[in-house]
C-alpha cells in the first residue's frame, strides 16, 4: 500500500501528514499541543509528524509581563518551555524567513545556519500554521531606535525592571541636577495594554522603592503616558478609560491624550504638544505590526499586512495553508455590520487555535469543518498591586474587585498546572512578605566583569560601566 494514502476508517488520517507550525506564541504552542493530542494515534504511527519552527524555545504569556517587570512574577514563571509541553512534536529553534506555499516549502535559519555556511535550509510540509504573531510598530521617530526600549518579551520586561531601578541609583548618587531630573523621568508612548500596565505596575514598584532611598521620594519621580488618541485602554470601554486617567493623574502620573513623540535624540523627549522633557527612559508600546516573513509569502494579505482567512481559518483562497492571531484577519462572524475583523488579541488567539487544530484534524480525516466564532467577553486591566479595570459581560469594575479579577482570569488562562501554581505560589508569597527591589543589571552583561580583569574591553554601551544594564 502506498503509506501517503490511507484508507477513512475509524478517525483515521486518509493520507500522510507533515503539519508546519511556524511561530511558538499563543496560536503556536495551543494549536500544536492540541494536535498532538487529537492526533495521538497517529504520531505513533508514524501517519502524521508536527513540527514547530520558533525563535524561542518557549512560550511567553505576555499578560504577565508587566508583573514580571514590577517583580511580583519570576520571569522564568511567565514562560512556557515547549519542549516540554510538546513533547510528541519536533521543535526547531529557528527563523523562518520565507514561505513557497506553491512548492510546500518553508526557508528557515538556525542558531547553526551561520556557522555552517550554507544559507537557510528549506523545510517541506503538507500543512502549515503560520503563526508568527507581531512586532513592534516603529515609527521614524528620531532617536527612537537609540533610546528607545519595547516591551513585548520578557528579557525586554526584566531589562526596563532593572533600568528603573538602575536610573533611581543614578539619581540617588549624582550631584548634578540635570542627570537627576533626566534618571527620575519615565516616558511611555501608547495608552493600549502593554503601555497602561507596564507604567502602572512600574510606578507602584518605584513607588515603594523610594522608600528604601534616603534622598528620593516618589514625588520626584516624572512619569508621563503619551497617547495619539483621545483615550486610552479603549478595550475597557469609554467610561472605564476615563476612569483609568483619572485614576493615573490622581497617582501624579502625566497623562496626555492627542499627543504624539515628536523625538527622543539626544536623550530629550519632545512632544506634539511642545512639551520637552529630558530623560533617560523611554518605553514605545506605540502598537504593533505583522511579523514580516508574512511580506515573504506567496499568499494573500489584506491592506494592513495580515493573511486574509476564511472563518475556518484557513488562507483565502488556497488549501493546506492556515492562521490565526495577530498574523491573520479573520473575519467575525458574530458582529453585527459586514466585513468587521476578529481583533488580534490573546483572547481570540487561544480560541482560534483549537478551532485551528480541529479543522486540519478533520481536513485529514475528510470531516466537515468548524466556523470559529466567539463573541467577544471583555476585558481586564490591572493598574499595579490592588487596582485595576474591567469589562467583562457588560460589568464594569474598578479597584480591588477589578485587580482581583484580572489575576483570577489570568491565573486561569495561564499554560500548564505547573505555571499555575508557580505563579499563585509567588503571588501568595508576595503578600506575606515585602517587595524585591533588586537590579540585576550585570545579568543583561554576565561577562563584562571578566572581561575588565582579562584585560579586554567590555562588548556594552555604554562603556565603563560593567555593572550596568543601560
Amino acid at each position: 500500500m502506498d503509506k501517503r494514502k490511507r484508507r477513512v476508517r475509524h478517525g483515521m488520517v486518509k493520507e500522510r501528514a507533515r503539519i508546519l507550525v511556524v511561530g511558538g506564541g499563543y496560536v503556536g504552542m495551543y494549536t500544536a499541543l492540541r494536535l498532538q493530542r487529537r492526533l495521538k494515534r497517529e504520531l505513533d504511527r508514524g501517519d502524521a509528524e508536527i513540527t514547530v519552527v520558533t525563535p524561542d524555545p518557549y512560550m511567553t504569556y505576555q499578560p504577565f509581563l508587566p508583573e514580571a517587570a514590577a517583580g511580583a512574577i519570576s520571569p522564568r514563571h511567565v514562560v512556557v518551555p515547549l519542549r516540554r509541553v510538546l513533547d510528541r512534536c519536533r521543535v526547531l529553534i529557528g527563523e523562518a524567513t520565507a514561505v513557497d506555499h506553491a512548492k510546500r516549502t518553508v526557508t528557515l535559519t538556525t542558531l547553526a545556519t551561520e556557522e555552517e555556511g550554507t544559507g537557510g535550509q528549506q523545510l517541506p510540509y503538507d500543512h502549515l500554521v503560520l503563526a508568527p504573531g507581531s512586532v513592534s510598530r516603529a515609527l521614524p521617530v528620531p532617536g527612537l531606535a537609540d533610546h528607545g526600549i519595547g516591551f513585548k518579551t520578557v528579557e525586554e520586561a526584566i531589562g526596563l525592571r532593572n533600568h528603573v531601578i538602575e536610573q533611581m541609583d543614578i539619581a540617588s548618587s549624582t550631584r548634578d541636577p540635570a542627570i537627576r531630573d533626566a534618571a527620575l523621568t519615565f516616558v511611555f508612548v501608547g495608552g493600549g495594554f502593554a503601555g497602561v500596565e507596564a507604567l502602572g505596575e512600574l510606578e507602584d514598584m518605584a513607588r515603594y522603592a523610594a522608600r528604601y532611598y534616603h534622598n528620593v521620594r516618589p514625588e520626584d519621580m516624572k512619569w508621563i503616558l503619551v497617547e495619539a488618541s483621545d483615550r486610552i485602554l479603549p478595550e475597557v470601554g469609554e467610561e472605564m478609560g476615563r476612569y483609568t486617567v483619572t485614576e493615573l493623574r490622581r497617582r501624579n502620573i502625566d497623562v496626555r491624550l492627542r499627543t504624539r513623540l515628536e523625538s527622543c535624540a539626544d536623550r530629550v523627549a519632545v512632544l506634539s504638544d511642545g512639551a520637552r522633557f529630558p530623560t533617560r527612559t523611554v518605553v514605545w508600546t506605540a502598537g504593533v505590526k505583522p511579523h514580516p516573513v508574512l511580506a515573504a509569502t506567496d499568499l494573500p494579505r489584506n491592506d494592513r499586512g495580515r493573511l486574509r482567512c476564511t472563518p475556518e481559518l484557513s488562507v483565502e483562497g488556497t488549501t493546506h495553508a492556515w492562521a490565526a492571531g495577530d498574523a491573520a484577519a479573520v473575519p467575525d462572524v458574530t458582529a453585527a455590520e459586514p466585513g468587521r475583523e476578529c481583533a488580534p488579541n490573546a483572547q481570540h488567539a487561544l480560541r482560534q487555535a483549537r478551532v485551528l487544530a480541529d479543522n486540519i484534524v478533520h481536513t485529514l480525516r475528510g470531516e466537515p469543518l468548524e466556523t470559529y466564532e466567539h463573541a467577544y467577553a471583555g476585558s481586564v486591566a490591572s493598574l499595579g498591586l490592588h487596582k485595576g479595570v474591567a469589562h467583562v459581560y457588560g460589568r464594569k469594575l474598578k479597584g480591588y474587585p477589578a485587580w482581583f479579577m484580572h489575576r483570577a482570569y489570568h491565573l486561569s488562562r495561564v499554560p500548564t498546572f505547573n505555571r499555575k501554581a508557580r505563579v499563585l505560589a509567588e503571588w501568595t508569597l508576595a503578600g506575606l512578605f515585602k517587595r524585591e527591589i533588586v537590579s540585576l543589571g550585570s545579568l543583561e552583561h554576565p561577562r563584562a566583569e571578566f572581561e575588565l580583569a582579562a584585560g579586554g574591553k567590555p562588548s556594552q554601551d555604554p562603556p565603563g560601566n560593567p555593572k550596568g544594564s543601560s
